[in-house]
């Protein structure tokens, strides 16, 4: 395989892991988005469940010291999921129960969580920054040994010298088909999104728009809660303070970038990740504070085009029907 081949494949295997917490996070916007509930919080909720999900790994041989390695990881991962999920539930009770504007609970929910882990991360190790004196654990790779001599393809799955990809970066493209499939082929998808579209008619029809909505934010804090284990136990091994670092506003406008469809979203993730990796390059060449500026401005450009094709588009309909309201009347003799 030649030197271009190699680096197209490295590249392109940097762009799915950095889209990867993003898709995750996008499509739990996304589920939450269509349940007429949006999700703000997705930034506290993958930065908590990556805070549990290292500290659990890192002591579970204390607690499980009989169970197999092969486990400590998962059971980091299930820590993880929990965090996010009662993160998620608390977001659902303080906006269905009490009342809460769900911008502002989310917003706090946001503050929450990064107090809450640099407190915890300061209790529990003594360092504001990271947990880089703690062991933990990563999250398993899959290597296809199938796939080793095919050009390309063989590089781009196993060829990063580390054991293939990270099982979440496949779990990522694989969780889009699984909510594509739950939100229009299901009834529970069906009923999700006519509580999103009407929650009067919803209701109307003996559809539970509480619980629907309850059910959208909890599974919101699952998907996004997988973004931040990846971030803590796939793309890095460790916590560091905030690492998050925009990665759940990045979903929220992947969710609307996408047109609120799960193809759509994992393509505007795409997106978001590769800007992520040519920012990373470009680092090598320009200062540091041009680096930061590439993300939010592909982000914004991308939002900006695609709100003007959507004009575009919408202005394009009114004409069609404008003209279809005007047009003479064939006589037929």
């Amino acid at each position: 395989m030649t030197l271009d081949l190699l680096f197209l494949a490295t590249l392109v295997g940097a762009t799915l892991r950095a889209a990867t917490p993003i898709l995750f996070a996008a499509l739990g916007g996304l589920v939450s988005e269509l349940a007429g509930s949006i999700n703000i919080a997705l930034e506290g909720m993958m930065l908590i469940a990556a805070f549990f999900g290292v500290i659990a790994s890192a002591f579970s041989p204390h607690w499980f010291p009989d169970a197999p390695m092969w486990m400590h990881p998962w059971i980091g991962c299930a820590a993880g999921l929990v965090a996010a999920v009662a993160l998620a539930g608390l977001l659902a009770f303080f906006h269905l129960e009490l009342g809460a504007d769900l911008i502002l609970a989310g917003i706090g929910i946001n503050i929450l969580a990064q107090g809450l882990t640099v407190f915890l991360l300061v209790a529990i190790t003594g360092d504001k920054g990271s947990t880089a004196g703690l062991a933990s654990f990563a999250m398993p790779r899959l290597h296809l040994p199938l796939v080793d001599a095919v050009p390309v393809l063989g590089p781009l799955v196993n060829g990063d010298g580390l054991g293939g990809q990270n099982i979440l970066v496949y779990g990522a493209f694989a969780a889009v088909g699984l909510i594509r499939f739950l939100l229009y082929r299901t009834v529970f998808g069906l009923h999700l999104r006519a509580v999103g579209e009407s929650s009067d008619a919803a209701l109307s029809a003996g559809i539970s728009v509480r619980r629907m909505r309850y059910a959208g934010l909890l599974l919101s804090g699952v998907l996004a809660g997988f973004g931040g284990i990846f971030l803590a136990m796939g793309y890095l091994t460790l916590f560091q303070t905030d690492m998050v670092a925009g990665r759940g506003f990045l979903a929220l406008a992947a969710v609307f970038l996408g047109a609120r469809r799960p193809l759509g979203i994992m393509a505007a993730a795409l997106l978001f990740g590769a800007s992520q990796v040519f920012a990373a390059q470009l680092g090598l060449y320009v200062p540091s504070q041009i680096v930061f500026m590439v993300p939010p401005i592909v982000t914004i450009a991308a939002l900006v085009l695609f709100n003007l094709h959507r004009r575009r588009a919408e202005r394009r309909r009114v004409e069609a029907g404008i003209a279809t309201i005007f047009a003479p009347s064939r006589i037929i003799e």
